[in-house]
C-alpha cells in the first residue's frame, strides 16, 4: 500500500482532469399524457445549460373540461433560454443516443429512460416499474454515489454507509452488488465497488429480474437493475469550477466542461474531473479520489456515435468495516460509533478504467441497426481482516457483547472485462397493428484474479467492536494476483411491442437465448482445476392497458438467469462451480398521470432458489425465497415551487421450501418487511434563488437468522436529511450554493443483508459552490 503517501499528485490530476386508491380515483380525472410517446407541446418555459435546475416541468397540453391551468415554479436567476436547435428526445423513437427523455414535473425524474432491448421509451408505455433519476436530483441532494440516490426509492436499500468497501444494494428484499451496475446497457463497464455520480445524467432503476431486458447480470441479480446513462455535451456551452467540504475533514473540486462543436453542432465533448481527499466518515481515516470522465458524442443525419473513457482511483485508510454475528447470541449487539473501526489500520487501493463505443445508423426513418462495445481494467489492493477463525476458533463474528477473534491477510484482485451488444430496432405497421421489434446479440466476457495470503488461526487475535484492537501484521509474503476463473455469457434476444386500437393496448412479448461458461483456475499452478457450461431461454410477456390516455394498467410475467456462484474457500466445497438458476416474477400495478403528479402503485412475486450453509459447512441452492410485496409511488411538481416524491414498500420475504423444515414460512434473514422514503425541495417565496429540502428514510426491523428469533431481531431506523441551496447572478454568472446534511440526529443503526453487519453513516456535513465561468 505504497501509494498511500505519494497519492496526493493523482488528486490533484483528478481534479486537474477532472398510492392504490389514489391511482383508481385519477382514472376519472385528467387524461394528460405528460408521459406517453406522443408528440407533445414543449413547456413555455426556459431550460437550464446541462446540469443547471430546470424550474418548470410541466408542459401545456390538450385537456378535456376539467382542464386546470399548467402549474409552473418560478424561474431561478440561475436559468437560460434553451436554444432553438435542441434535438429531439430518441424516447420512443429507434434511436437510444442522442438527448435522453424529457424530465418530468418538477425535474427530479424523467419521463422515461432506455430499457436494453425495448429501447427508449416512456414509463407509461411499459409493463414494468421503472425510475428515472436526473442529474438534477444528484446535484440538488448532493448524492456522492449512485447509492445517495438510489435510496429515494423505498424498494431501494444499500448494505453499507460511506466508505465502505462497496455499494451493493437490496433490491425487493434481494442483494444487488455494485458489479451488476451497467453503463450506456453494457454490464460489467464501471466500477465493481461504486458509480460516482459526477459523469452520471441519469441513474435508471428496473424493479424485479431483468434478464430479457439487458441479459444475465454478472453478479446473479434478480431483485431488480440499475443502469448508468452518462453526461453527453448540451445544446448550451459551459465550463463549471465545483469546490466542495464534507465532514469531517474532507474537501475536494469537480470541474466540468461541455461543448458542442461543427458546423450544425454535431461534434460535443464533455468531460468530468474529481479529486477528493480527508478524514471523511471514519475516526483516523483518509479518503483520496481522483476521477477523470471524458464523453465525446457525434450527432449526424443518420449516423450517431458515442465514446466514454473514464478513470476512477480511490484509496483508503480505515474504511467502514462489516462483520458476521454469531447466531448463536442471545441479543443483537448495541450499534457501536459510527465512526469507529473495528480493525484498525485497514487499507484498500482501487483502480478502475474504462473505453466503451457505441454507434447507431438509420438504415431508414424506421429502421435502426446498432453496436456497443466497452472494455474494463479493474484492481483491488487490500488488508483484509477476518473474523471467521475456523477451524481453530468456532464460531466466526462477533459475540452479543462485540467480543471477537480475527486475523489479518492481504486479499488482492483484478477483473479484465469486455461487454458488447449488436442488433437492430424497427418500428412499422401491419394492418391495424403496431410492432417495435429488436433483435439483439450481447456478449461479456470477464477474466478474475486474485490472491490471498492470510495468518493462520493461531496467529489470530481477540478484539472486540467497541474497543478494538490493532491489526497483526501479515506475517506472509505479498503474491501478486492471478488468473482465478473466467466467465462467458451469450445471448441473442428477440422483442416485439404490439400496440392496438391507437395505441391504448401494448402487448410485449420476447425471449432470450442464454449460454454461461465458467472456468475455474488454481492460482498457484494455474491448472484449470473445473468447468461449467449451461443454455437456457429467458421469456418475458407483458401487457400495457390504457382504459384512459393518463392511466396504464399492466401485467407483467418474467424471468431472471443467474449463473452460479464458484464456492469461497472458507467452505468445505471450496471450488465448486453451483449450477446457473432461474427466478421468476409475476407482477400488476396501475400508473396514473395527473399532469404534474404521478402515482403508481404495484404487486409482485418473485420466486429464487435459497442460498444456504448446511450443517457440514457445504454451501448450495436449497429451498425457494418467495418475496411478495406490494409497492406505492407519487412524484413530481406539488404545487408551484414544491418537487416531491414518495415511496412505500410492504414485503413479505417468504421462505417457502427448504430441507430445514422449521424454517418454512419464516422471513428470510436480513430482509425488511417495510421501507419508506420521502422527499421535499421547496422554492422559498420570500428570497428569490432560495431553496429547502428535506428527506426521510425508515426501514423496519429484520431478522439475524432464517429461524425469526424474536431475541435477534435488528431494530428498526430511521434517517433524516436537510439542506438548503442559493441560486443566484454573481458577475454576470450563475452560482450555485448547496449544504446539506445527512442524518440530521446521529442515528445509530445496523445495516444488513442477513451475513454481514456494518453501522450506517453519521451525521454528515456536505457544503459546495457552484461557479460557471
Amino acid at each position: 500500500m505504497v501509494s498511500f503517501k505519494n497519492n496526493k499528485s493523482r488528486v490533484l490530476v483528478g481534479a486537474a482532469m477532472s398510492a392504490v386508491a389514489l391511482c383508481v380515483t385519477g382514472m376519472g380525472a385528467t387524461q394528460s399524457r405528460a408521459q406517453s410517446t406522443a408528440p407533445q407541446v414543449l413547456p413555455p418555459v426556459s431550460v437550464d445549460a446541462p446540469g443547471q435546475r430546470a424550474r418548470v416541468t410541466s408542459a401545456t397540453r390538450p385537456r378535456g373540461a376539467a382542464q386546470r391551468s399548467a402549474r409552473v415554479a418560478p424561474r431561478q436567476p440561475s436559468e437560460r433560454p434553451v436554444s432553438a436547435s435542441v434535438t429531439a428526445t430518441t424516447m420512443g423513437t429507434t434511436h437510444t443516443i442522442g438527448t435522453p427523455a424529457p424530465s418530468y414535473a418538477g425535474g427530479q425524474l424523467a419521463q422515461g429512460g432506455t430499457l436494453g432491448l425495448l429501447g427508449n421509451r416512456s414509463v407509461m408505455n411499459v409493463p414494468f416499474s421503472t425510475t428515472n433519476y436526473t442529474s438534477q436530483l444528484m446535484q440538488d441532494q448532493q448524492a456522492r454515489t449512485a447509492a445517495d440516490t438510489l435510496i429515494n426509492n423505498a424498494s431501494v436499500r444499500p448494505s453499507t454507509g460511506q466508505n465502505g468497501f462497496d455499494d451493493t444494494l437490496q433490491i425487493r428484499g434481494f442483494p444487488v452488488p455494485a458489479s451488476d451496475i451497467g453503463l450506456n446497457g453494457l454490464y460489467g463497464l464501471v466500477s465493481s465497488n461504486r458509480v460516482p455520480t459526477y459523469f452520471v445524467e441519469r441513474i435508471e432503476l428496473l424493479l424485479g429480474p431483468g434478464a430479457l431486458i439487458n441479459g444475465i447480470a454478472p453478479g446473479g441479480s434478480v431483485g431488480g437493475g440499475v443502469n448508468i446513462v452518462t453526461k453527453r455535451a448540451g445544446e448550451i456551452p459551459f465550463t463549471r469550477v465545483t469546490p466542495f467540504f464534507m465532514s469531517a475533514g474532507s474537501y475536494g473540486l469537480h470541474l466540468e466542461n461541455s461543448g458542442r462543436y461543427g458546423e450544425n453542432k454535431e461534434w460535443g465533448i464533455r468531460f468530468n474531473g474529481v479529486g477528493r481527499n480527508g478524514e471523511a466518515s471514519i475516526d483516523d481515516g483518509n479518503s483520496r479520489i481522483g476521477l477523470g470522465a471524458l464523453g465525446v458524442d457525434y450527432r449526424g443525419e443518420r449516423f450517431r456515435w458515442t465514446l466514454d473513457a473514464i478513470s476512477q482511483n480511490e484509496d483508503t485508510k480505515n474504511f467502514r468495516p462489516q462483520m458476521g454475528i454469531q447466531t448463536t447470541v442471545p441479543f443483537i449487539p448495541v450499534v457501536p460509533d459510527a465512526r469507529s473501526n473495528w480493525y484498525p489500520g485497514t487499507l484498500l487501493k482501487q483502480r478502475d478504467n474504462t473505453i466503451a463505443t457505441a454507434a447507431e445508423y438509420d438504415i431508414s426513418e424506421a429502421l435502426t441497426a446498432y453496436a456497443g462495445i466497452g472494455y474494463r481494467e479493474g484492481e483491488n489492493y487490500q488488508t483484509f481482516p477476518d473474523s471467521r477463525v475456523l477451524p481453530q476458533f468456532p464460531p466466526g463474528g462477533m459475540d452479543a457483547l462485540g467480543n471477537f477473534r480475527l486475523i489479518n491477510a492481504y486479499y488482492d484482485s483484478y477483473t479484465k472485462t469486455t461487454s458488447g451488444n449488436a442488433g437492430i430496432r424497427s418500428r412499422f405497421q401491419v394492418g391495424p397493428v403496431g410492432h417495435a421489434v429488436n433483435f439483439a446479440f450481447s456478449g461479456y466476457f470477464q477474466e478474475n484474479g486474485s490472491a490471498y495470503v492470510a495468518n493462520t488461526a493461531a496467529q489470530s487475535v481477540p478484539s472486540n467492536i467497541y474497543n478494538p484492537s490493532p491489526l497483526p501484521v501479515v506475517t506472509g509474503a505479498r503474491l501478486p494476483p492471478r488468473k482465478a476463473n473466467e466467465v462467458m455469457f451469450r445471448s441473442i434476444a428477440i422483442a416485439d411491442t404490439m400496440s392496438f386500437l391507437n395505441e391504448t393496448v401494448l402487448f410485449t412479448v420476447g425471449a432470450r437465448h442464454q449460454r454461461v461458461e465458467q472456468d475455474v483456475f488454481n492460482t498457484t499452478t494455474g491448472v484449470q482445476s473445473s468447468s461449467y457450461g449451461a443454455e437456457a431461454v429467458s421469456p418475458l410477456a407483458g401487457i400495457v392497458v390504457k382504459p384512459l390516455q393518463n392511466v396504464s394498467l399492466y401485467a407483467n410475467y418474467a424471468e431472471g438467469l443467474s449463473q452460479g456462484i464458484i464456492v469461497p474457500n472458507t467452505f468445505a466445497n471450496r471450488g465448486e462451480i453451483l449450477a446457473p438458476f432461474k427466478s421468476k416474477q409475476q407482477e400488476a400495478g396501475i400508473k396514473v398521470d395527473w399532469g404534474t403528479i404521478t402515482t403508481t402503485a404495484a404487486v409482485f412475486q418473485i420466486a429464487r432458489p435459497l442460498l444456504v450453509t448446511s450443517p457440514a459447512n457445504i454451501r448450495g441452492y436449497d429451498g425457494e425465497q418467495q418475496n411478495r410485496g406490494l409497492e406505492l409511488n407519487a412524484y413530481g411538481l406539488l404545487l408551484p415551487g414544491l418537487r416531491g416524491m414518495v415511496s412505500a414498500t410492504f414485503l413479505r420475504p417468504e421462505i417457502t421450501k427448504t430441507s430445514t423444515l422449521a424454517e418454512i414460512g419464516k422471513d428470510a434473514a436480513g430482509v425488511p418487511d417495510k421501507t419508506f422514503s420521502a422527499s421535499l425541495d421547496w422554492d422559498t417565496p420570500w428570497v428569490s434563488g432560495l431553496s429547502l429540502n428535506g428527506r426521510v428514510i425508515y426501514t423496519s426491523g429484520s431478522y439475524l437468522t432464517n429461524a425469526n428469533n424474536p431475541w435477534q431481531k435488528f431494530s428498526d431506523w430511521t434517517r433524516f436529511d436537510i439542506g438548503a441551496r442559493y441560486a443566484t447572478i454573481f458577475n454576470g454568472r450563475p452560482v450555485t450554493i448547496r449544504a446539506n446534511i445527512e442524518n440530521v440526529f446521529d442515528n445509530r443503526y445496523w445495516l444488513t443483508t442477513g451475513s454481514f453487519v456494518t453501522v450506517g453513516s453519521p451525521r454528515t456535513y456536505i457544503i459546495s459552490a457552484a461557479f460557471d465561468l
